[in-house]
């Protein structure tokens, strides 16, 4: 934390998080001689806004005290504009965190080979595996991958590099000490003892529908180069994808099936001019010789599946039987009796059933994603069972049909 923290702080609890604040310091030569002009001052600059300025009015540095209280009795690290831990990567972008919000170590994102990987919450079992796989081998060389901590392909990506002792880094759409997705806990135990995770919001901020696209822009904003591993036509990773381009980070895409049109995103990714990655190579070749790695060290996704399997039993004969076209296929079937069956879905058993996976969710992860009483949430859960759109198992654990 610099000696300017607490000014940083101020500016981003008077404007918000995502606010542009650039362009302020071109008017002012500090964030302090910012905090110290004037309102007179603070009107004749054209970087500020009426409705900013009587916001900034009402802040005081008192007000984030307890802020940085909170942080320094759970060791979770601020790291504001001004720090020299803060990545230059992040500077570069148009509208920067005012702070970050660490837990665990920051990589040295400024020399190392970032890459983000993200996706649907609602993965296929097959766009698991690839990136799982696709994130160990780039780990494995030294690479630190970067996501979002959520469901599905987020999670397989930290996955991937724990499994081999390589660095990740999630950036949560929420602040520290909340009881989003505590379903993942274990994953984000890991993650810290790996690399960290990072949040622009304050401790005890929820998630929103508003958090995740700002989370998303720091993704972006870390990388060199983003992976997008299953995404529908509108969903956030494409949101993600957008940042990226306008950030000037690579894009890459893993191709699709044809036959899955809920994740068109993807192969439109791919059309637009997305980079195709089916290795770990691919991702790891734009940036060798400025990171001195060595490419011929870098496994195929074969040798990959194969050392898996040495630690899992039988896993190539269990992967191949559930990558069948034969599977594939009953797959893609099933998932469109359930979109079938889904469109007469309305209030809230619509909410509580686009909050499930195709992966076992305890009661609490989902009632937390609905923002619903649990009571209503146990209602609709039983109702979408009856509906054949939802399965129950032991600890109060739920995912679709």
């Amino acid at each position: 934390m610099s000696n300017n923290a607490v000014y940083w702080l101020w500016l981003q609890k008077a404007l918000g998080e995502g606010a542009r604040f650039k362009e302020i310091l071109e008017d002012f030569k500090s964030i302090k001689e910012f905090y110290n002009a004037n309102i007179l001052e603070w009107k004749m600059s054209a970087a500020l806004v009426p409705k900013q300025i009587h916001k900034l009015e009402e802040v005081g540095l008192e007000d984030v005290q307890n802020i940085i209280y909170t942080c320094e009795q759970n060791h979770w690290q601020i790291i504001d504009y001004d720090d020299t831990r803060y990545p230059d990567r992040l500077r570069e972008i148009p509208n920067p965190p005012a702070v970050l919000f660490v837990d665990g170590d920051l990589p040295d994102i400024d020399h190392s080979v970032v890459i983000s990987i993200v996706g649907t919450r609602r993965a296929s079992e097959y766009a698991v595996k690839v990136t799982e796989l696709l994130s160990r081998g780039i780990a494995e060389c030294g690479a630190v991958v970067a996501s979002g901590g959520a469901l599905g392909v987020d999670s397989a990506a930290h996955r991937g590099a724990v499994m081999c002792g390589g660095k990740t880094i999630s950036v949560l759409g929420c602040g520290f000490g909340t009881s989003y997705l505590m379903g993942n806990k274990n994953l984000r135990d890991s993650i810290k003892r790996n690399g960290a995770l990072i949040s622009e919001f304050p401790p005890f901020t929820g998630a929103t529908k508003y958090t995740f696209p700002l989370r998303n822009r720091i993704i972006s904003g870390l990388s060199l180069g983003l992976l997008v591993v299953e995404a529908g036509v509108k969903s956030g990773s494409l949101i993600t994808a957008s940042f990226a381009v306008q950030q000037n980070r690579d894009v890459y895409a893993v191709p699709c099936s044809i036959l899955s049109p809920e994740f068109a995103g993807t192969n439109k990714l791919i059309e637009d001019g997305a980079s195709v990655v089916t290795k770990p190579a691919d991702l790891l070749y734009p940036y060798a010789e400025r990171f001195n790695i060595d490419l011929s060290k870098v496994k195929s996704v074969d040798k990959l599946m194969r050392e898996t399997a040495d630690t899992g039993a039988n896993f190539e004969d269990n992967q191949s039987a559930r990558l069948s076209f034969e599977n594939l296929e009953k797959g893609r079937n099933e998932r469109e009796r359930r979109e079938t069956a889904s469109l007469s879905l309305n209030g809230n058993n619509k909410i509580v059933y686009e909050a499930l996976t195709e992966s076992l969710q305890h009661i609490d992860v989902i009632t937390e994603k609905c923002a619903l009483p649990v009571s209503t949430v146990m209602g609709a859960l039983t109702a979408l069972e009856i509906a054949d759109l939802a399965v129950s198992a032991s600890g109060k654990r739920y995912k679709l049909s």
